[in-house]
């Protein structure tokens, strides 16, 4: 799901982005037309920032995986995910035996 809205976003700046070097190609004026006032520069300037500022943001809503909105409220966190573990192994001790050097033999001490 990831993937799909990562490949939506990256289609719909393409398409933008295609849209406005077309725009820019068909509109652009000749050379001998190519003055701009000041006060066209700033317009220029400003929508471009706003236009970077607008697409950076919707690169990652929410500030991001580490920052910002993480869907819980204020001091609570997200539950650990649940885990199993395994009980621990028994522990089997071998029988203790002892020699006997009279008997010659092993015997439970």
């Amino acid at each position: 799901m990831e993937i799909r809205g990562f490949a939506r976003q990256l289609g719909r700046g393409l398409a933008l982005t295609a849209a406005i070097v077309t725009t820019a190609a068909l509109t652009a004026p000749s050379p001998a037309q190519a003055r701009v006032s000041d006060g066209a520069a700033i317009g220029i300037g400003l929508g471009s920032f706003a236009l970077g500022t607008a697409l950076g943001a919707s690169s990652r809503p929410y500030g991001g995986y580490y920052g910002g909105y993480s869907g819980y409220p204020y001091g609570y966190y997200a539950p650990p995910p649940p885990a199993y573990y395994a009980p621990p192994a028994p522990v089997y001790y071998a029988p203790r035996s002892c020699w006997d050097p009279y008997g010659a033999r092993y015997y439970a001490c």
